[in-house]
Parts: C-alpha cells; sequence; structure tokens
C-alpha cells in the first residue's frame, strides 16, 4: 500500500526543490535558495540561487539574479549575473547588465542591456596559445 522506494523518495525531492512563483502574484525582498524557481509573477528584489530559473511570458524580475542557468520568456530589469547559459526565447524582454558564461538569443528577443561573457579566454593572434612576457621567460 504505502511504497517506500528510492525512486518515489527522489520524486518528492525533487518536487520540493522546485520554487513557483505564480501569476498575479507579487513578492518583494531578497530570496535564497538552492533549488530551481519557475517565475510567472512578479518578483522586485533580489535573487540568488544555485537551481535554474525559469521566468514565463506573464513573469518579471525587477533587481538582481544571480544562479546558474536562466531561461527567460518574460521580463527582466535589473542585473544579471549567471555561471551558466542565458536562455531568451522570443518573448523576453532583457533591460539592464548582464554576466553569463553563455548566451542563445531566440530572433524577436528584446536585449538592451551592457553585456559581458564570461569564459575561457584565448590569444586569437597566436593560434590559441599565450606567448610568455620577457620577464616571464627569465627564471
Amino acid at each position: 500500500m504505502f511504497s517506500d522506494s528510492k525512486k518515489d523518495k527522489q520524486m518528492a525531492e525533487s518536487t520540493s526543490s522546485q520554487n513557483i512563483i505564480a501569476q498575479d502574484t507579487k513578492l518583494v525582498g531578497d530570496f535564497n535558495s538552492k533549488g530551481d524557481f519557475r517565475i510567472d509573477g512578479t518578483i522586485e528584489g533580489n535573487i540568488k540561487t544555485s537551481g535554474k530559473v525559469v521566468v514565463g511570458k506573464a513573469g518579471l524580475i525587477k533587481g538582481t539574479l544571480q544562479g546558474t542557468d536562466a531561461y527567460f520568456e518574460g521580463k527582466f530589469s535589473g542585473k544579471l549575473a549567471l555561471s551558466g547559459t542565458l536562455t531568451l526565447k522570443a518573448s523576453a524582454h532583457i533591460e539592464g547588465e548582464v554576466s553569463v558564461a553563455k548566451l542563445a538569443v531566440e530572433p524577436g528577443a528584446n536585449f538592451n542591456v551592457t553585456c559581458m561573457m564570461k569564459g575561457a579566454v584565448k590569444d586569437i593572434n597566436n593560434g590559441g596559445h599565450q606567448r610568455k612576457s620577457e620577464t616571464e621567460k627569465t627564471a
């Protein structure tokens, strides 16, 4: 009658680690979470998460967002810092400062930002190899 299997426990854990902000809900303040966020309402404040953030078409974030990956169909205004990928669908509208490792933008998305891409830096003039300066050569 009652199951105690690992699969049921994993499903319960993954369900409880997702935060959902429903449409017509407005939250003001700072939020920290290790779980994923699904935002269909409005958040004004600072969000810090190690999970994935999904902003639906009706979703809006005003403030800062620090995390790994984000998927936008809705709106964002503020400072966005991701260590992973920012994905923008055609309905997305992003304004402010953005710092990401990877960026995927669908045609039609509004991306009015100051953007900095972080990742491995290669010297394109030297075939990807960095040269040592004169002070580094002498030891």
